[in-house]
């Protein structure tokens, strides 16, 4: 059931209605810091290892990826963060709850909320990965090394975000500055080993760029570009505290895709220059180029140096990653669709006991590593399970832009997707197919990596949909009235 809107809120609801921010011209936040923090979570080093292992193809496919998925996510974001930007925070749970009810949108933020945390132990075996090169690279296939700093660093990253978006941010951008400094630095070595005269472990032609689609194979790593850069709209959560958010949203969106696609590409291309295809590790893939590059120009002295710099760059994205999709979480919770135990803030808006469920949940499942055959296949079947709930929460979120065109035609958008609504719908259409298509082919492993036994690999995936899905409908049909925030101190939904 709906919570009313009561008297004193007639005037927020007014200007929500007229498409009005309620904290325009307040926060900490500027636009460049809110690019740094979108950078943070859409654009990793740890994903050119994946885009490199279909070497100069990778254009092809990041093209098709920036056409199908993150054009149509970035504009979409665009326009729903800049025009509900909410009194407190929420980001697509506040959007999908404006089209299609709460009963969806609780279902939109607990799949980003636990794909989120399902994803964290393959970001966190990167760090542990690239942090074995600082001093035994032996180490980087080692399950138990793996998992104890998979551990370390997550637990250490939850209780540094206890002290505030602050301090949340300066690490995001921090670790963003770090990660630029080591794309230009694959990028530079990569192309100058090629101007040198050294030898390509890839061909460059025009042949070379299309992808061989009689190969199931190249429909799973496309599957994977598609998603790579996934994320954008997760700075939303954190509306309240951008300083102009109606105009700091568009601008920060669009300077950190391009940024994004121009990075993942040459520096995936670096990577394919010096490793062949099937040596490249999905997780130490980045390291073993910069190995084979410092061994040829005699600057091995190096690897520890740039192994950290990585490792801050990672620690960044896990910075933004902790408490981003929290707080979305912590706006549900505070409607009174989480226990009250789940709604106890610190520091004004760290949502701390959201925070520790978290990294209780995290820490059980970086088990799942003891489970697979080497390292890179716990990497991938985690990866694809983290990409096949966020599909499902970027249907709704397509589907609840396209729907408020239509039930909310009259509200002010300060970015509005051109051509009007045949052009919501060309972009909706765009991301609709490109998230179905990939939900079907995140079934297929690819024969590259040892996945282990078929049915369980299967099992995983569809246990683990069902599981998530049905968590969320539970937790819904459970949800208690006791639950709700007193009057006024819960942000009302406009009907």
């Amino acid at each position: 059931m709906e919570k009313p809107v009561n008297a004193g809120s007639q005037e927020v609801s007014g200007q929500r209605e007229r498409g009005m921010s309620v904290t325009a011209g307040k926060g900490t936040i500027g636009w460049v810091s809110l690019a740094m923090i979108n950078l943070a979570i859409i654009y990793s080093v740890r994903g050119l290892p994946l885009m490199a292992e279909e070497g100069f193809r990778a254009i092809t496919f990041m093209a098709i990826s920036a056409a199908f998925f993150l054009i149509p996510i970035s504009l979409v974001t665009a326009e729903l963060s800049s025009t509900w930007p909410p009194k407190g925070d929420g980001g697509v749970y506040i959007w999908v709850n404006e089209a299609l009810g709460k009963r969806w949108a609780f279902l939109a933020i607990w799949l980003q909320w636990s794909e989120n945390v399902i994803w964290f132990p393959t970001v966190l075996s990167f760090i542990a990965a690239t942090l074995a090169y600082a001093f035994s690279p032996e180490l980087a296939n080692n399950k138990v090394y793996t998992l104890t700093v998979v551990l370390v660093v997550y637990w250490g990253g939850t209780f540094a975000n206890l002290y505030g978006m602050k301090t949340s941010s300066w690490i995001s951008t921090l670790g963003v500055i770090s990660t630029l400094i080591i794309t230009g630095l694959i990028i530079f070595m990569g192309f100058s080993w090629i101007l040198d005269g050294n030898a390509s472990q890839i061909h460059f032609s025009v042949a070379s760029l299309i992808p061989d689609f009689s190969r199931m194979d190249s429909f799973v790593f496309l599957a994977g570009a598609l998603v790579i850069v996934s994320g954008i709209e997760v700075s939303a959560a954190h509306a309240s505290q951008v300083k102009n958010p109606k105009r700091s949203f568009p601008q920060a969106i669009f300077l950190s895709v391009f940024v994004s696609i121009v990075a993942i590409i040459l520096g995936s291309l670096a990577i394919a220059f010096v490793v062949p295809q099937k040596e490249i590790s999905l997780v130490a893939g980045l390291m073993e180029a910069f190995d084979k590059f410092f061994a040829a120009y005699h600057l091995l002295w190096l690897m520890p140096i740039v192994a950290l710099f990585v490792v801050a760059g990672s620690l960044g994205e896990v910075a933004a990653w902790i408490i981003g999709p929290s707080k979305g979480l912590l706006v549900s919770a505070r409607h009174g669709l989480l226990p009250p135990i789940l709604q106890r803030q610190i520091r004004g808006d760290v949502p701390v006991n959201i925070l520790f469920l978290q990294a209780l949940v995290v820490t059980a499942l970086v088990f799942v590593f003891l489970l697979m055959p080497t390292v890179s296949s716990a990497y991938w079947i985690l990866t694809a399970l983290t990409a096949q709930l966020y599909l499902i929460m970027y249907l709704l979120m397509f589907l609840s832009a396209l729907v408020l065109r239509y039930k909310r035609p009259d509200v002010h958008r300060p970015y509005r997707i051109p051509w009007g609504n045949f052009g919501m719908w060309l972009v909706a259409a765009l991301g609709l197919s490109g998230g179905l298509f990939t939900l079907f082919i995140g079934f297929f492993p690819p024969s590259q990596l040892e996945t282990g036994n078929l049915l369980f690999y299967e099992s995983f995936l569809i246990l683990g949909i069902l599981v998530m899905c049905g968590a969320a409908f539970v937790i819904y049909g459970l949800r208690k009235p006791s639950w709700v925030k007193a009057p006024g101190k819960e942000e009302p939904l406009v009907k």
